[in-house]
């Protein structure tokens, strides 16, 4: 379990009603934001302290890894500069009856904080700048302690609950082929391998084994229990590059699961990354290896670029 800070003040009615955390993946000009980077460390059974206009108002407890997801469009005007496709977790939220300002109690508080990423100034004033950090364990307990019996019933009663983490997007990705089948300027059989491609299947798969002749992780090659997966996801890619035989990796299932959702991903020298967030007795039954490095072999020049975004975009393992 970890402890996390959460900045809440323009958003915090639409995402306590629907129960998540959402953030762009990019500052306005494209640069990387560690706050949003933060996001992509979150895993079920964390505790979430939410800080609304100087008082933490809710505790909550994440429900799910982080996934791509588009702006939720509750959001409106709200953050109109944020880009439309960003990070999102699911939170099971629980609104406080003592909020507690933070300031009041400043002069407890002020020997935990951390000298980076720091939710609170020393004035006892909320650090605007930031969206999500993390707090060191001591931080949190004395937090909850402040806020009393009621913190502390909810940190050791909530539940993470079973549920699809990613439940949008597959919605999303259906969206995309729904208008993709609607635009004219494409011919009848390029939308078929265009749609066909989301599945590691048709012509992209065609290409992909021109290139791979196996799953690098399980070594299985026969091509009926193999998928073509994209390394850009075809949610991110443009129609050439969802063709692109270079921007796939022929992966059984599960392991196409695996790197498609960020609980893996590849090096440039071909090491595997392992999330840092992952199950590890699971991906273990997977066939992934955690007792040591492994090394999958060298990959063409498109398919290093196309990783480089896996690892950039995809991976749950912030990069700061």
């Amino acid at each position: 379990m970890r402890y996390w800070w959460v900045n809440q003040n323009q958003t915090f009615r639409q995402e306590q009603k629907g129960g998540y955390l959402w953030s762009p993946k990019r500052n306005a000009d494209g640069g990387k934001n560690h706050f949003y980077e933060a996001m992509r460390e979150v895993a079920p059974g964390d505790v979430i302290f939410a800080f609304v206009d100087t008082f933490i108002a809710a505790i909550g407890m994440a429900q799910s890894y982080c996934w791509e997801s588009p702006k939720p469009t509750e959001f409106g005007t709200v953050g109109q500069y944020w880009s439309n496709v960003g990070w999102k977790v699911r939170v099971h939220f629980h609104r406080l009856d003592n909020r507690i300002r933070p300031k009041d109690h400043i002069d407890i508080l002020k020997p935990l904080l951390p000298n980076k990423y720091s939710p609170l100034q020393k004035s006892g004033n909320g650090n605007q700048g930031i969206y999500l950090t993390e707090l060191e364990k001591d931080l949190a307990l004395v937090l909850a302690g402040i806020i009393g019996v009621e913190a502390k019933t909810l940190i050791h009663g909530l539940q993470v609950k079973p549920k699809q983490a990613n439940d949008d997007l597959d919605y999303w990705e259906s969206r995309m082929e729904s208008e993709i089948d609607r635009d004219v300027s494409i011919s009848e059989t390029q939308k078929e391998a265009i749609i066909r491609a989301r599945r590691g299947q048709g012509l992209f798969k065609q290409r992909v084994m021109e290139i791979e002749k196996g799953c690098r992780i399980t070594g299985v090659s026969n091509p009926v229990h193999l998928r073509a997966s994209h390394c850009k996801p075809w949610r991110d890619a443009t129609n050439e590059e969802r063709l692109d035989g270079e921007n796939g990796l022929l992966l059984t299932p599960s392991i196409d699961h695996l790197f498609d959702r960020g609980f893996i991903g590849f090096g440039s020298d071909g090491t595997l990354i392992i999330s840092p967030v992952v199950h590890q007795p699971s991906i273990e039954r997977m066939g992934i290896t955690t007792t040591g490095p492994v090394n999958v072999g060298s990959f063409t020049k498109g398919q290093s670029r196309f990783l480089e975004f896996h690892r950039d975009m995809v991976l749950l393992k912030s990069r700061q």
